[in-house]
């Protein structure tokens, strides 16, 4: 980021020196900071406006203000110490949602929803805070968090369909549709990898939301592939931000998915080297098993000290998070299998014949068992008993 002195700022605004740094002994200028006696400007930076005209001038629309929080909220944090982007922020509203991130990559979930339930009454931190929440609220296992925000984020979506909000919405549905392992569910532009509605400041989300519907899919080289290309796209060479770590960890899950071991292991390394440092243990103690073992061998020979932390949260939040999924598929059902699929999964837990129902269906036994076999493997299941537990 390029910065300007106070100097040249009074100049680019046509405004005193003294106007300047009153403005700035205000918190009024965002991502100002202070080296010893100097200030340094980001130079994107606009002229606040006059607070003796603010009651004259027209409020800003949702969609314009959302987008002034994501462009204000996606800054990198500083590489050595990331806790230093929250004496940045000079609004309130913009520091609970660096607080929330940093609180939910060092486990503190309690935290990150107690900054969720600050933006209340601010309905674009509140829409920018949703996608962390939702993870927040998934590792804690509070089913009821999480319905109250996938309600609010629905109505989000119905009453602003194809627009920004709409589209902000749908990334924090994504979020929980690929965590709980239920891509069907996911908004059509993830599916189809159409990001032309959203908004340049959220692409790089959407493009790990679309690596992790790809894990979920199974196709791990395309995952692979999107996860390297959305790397090349990070601006964040001396900083530090959620997507990036969080891309790390879907090239190493990718790779060791394609049985390319070593070439995982490169890749969680890098993203331990980045992020526990900073004591941010979440997003490997979400990759234990996915990663089979690589995660202990790897904390064992580089990071003793990070291993119980890791392990120790993958124990308290994995029960949690398969617990959800089994309660977060129940309750969608109808949405995730197709109508016929749920007839005839209806039919196989009530423990018919499958010869019945094939003659009634008018396909053959082999067929019927193939569309069981998806139907498994959509709920993530393998038995006709756990299948009676979602549909009875």
């Amino acid at each position: 980021m390029e910065y300007i002195s106070a100097m040249e700022a009074s100049e680019k605004w046509g405004v005193s020196p003294r106007q300047v740094q009153r403005l700035l002994a205000d918190n009024r200028i965002p991502h100002a900071r202070k080296y010893g006696r100097s200030w340094m400007i980001p130079e994107y930076a606009e002229k606040p406006i006059d607070l003796r005209r603010e009651k004259k001038l027209p409020q800003k629309s949702l969609s314009s203000d959302l987008l002034y929080v994501l462009a204000s909220t996606t800054i990198p944090m500083p590489g050595d110490n990331p806790d230093e982007i929250l004496d940045t922020m000079g609004e309130e509203r913009l520091r609970l949602e660096y607080e929330a991130e940093l609180a939910y990559l060092r486990s503190d979930f309690q935290r990150t929803m107690r900054c969720f339930a600050k933006t209340e009454g601010d309905e674009a931190a509140r829409l920018r805070a949703c996608p962390v929440a939702i993870a927040a609220a998934i590792s804690m296992g509070d089913y009821r968090a999480y319905t109250e925000i996938d309600v609010y984020l629905r109505g989000c979506v119905k009453a602003d369909k194809g627009g920004i909000i709409s589209a902000i919405a749908e990334i924090a549905i994504a979020t929980a549709a690929v965590s709980m392992i239920a891509p069907d569910m996911a908004p059509d532009w993830l599916k189809d990898g159409d990001f032309s509605v959203l908004p340049a400041q959220a692409k790089l989300d959407a493009l790990y939301l679309r690596a992790k519907y790809f894990q979920c899919m199974g196709r791990y080289e395309a995952m692979l592939a999107v996860a390297q290309t959305a790397l090349t796209l990070c601006v964040s060479e001396h900083g530090v931000t959620l997507p990036d770590i969080y891309l790390l960890m879907m090239c190493a899950v990718a790779c060791y998915s394609l049985e390319r071991v070593d070439e995982a292991k490169r890749w969680l390394l890098k993203a331990m080297s980045i992020a526990l440092p900073h004591g941010f243990v979440t997003p490997f103690a979400e990759s234990v098993t996915a990663l089979g073992g690589l995660v202990e061998q790897c904390l064992e020979r580089e990071y003793p000290g990070y291993y119980s932390a890791v392990i120790g949260q993958w124990k308290r939040t994995w029960k949690n998070w398969m617990t959800f999924h089994n309660q977060f598929t129940k309750d969608n059902i109808t949405l995730i299998l197709s109508m016929r699929e749920y007839h005839l999964a209806l039919l196989v837990a009530h423990h018919v014949p499958y010869a019945k129902i094939a003659k009634q269906y008018g396909i053959s036994v082999g067929r019927l068992k193939n569309i069981v076999l998806e139907i498994y493997g959509k709920l993530y299941i393998s038995s006709r008993d756990e299948l009676a537990k979602y549909i009875l």
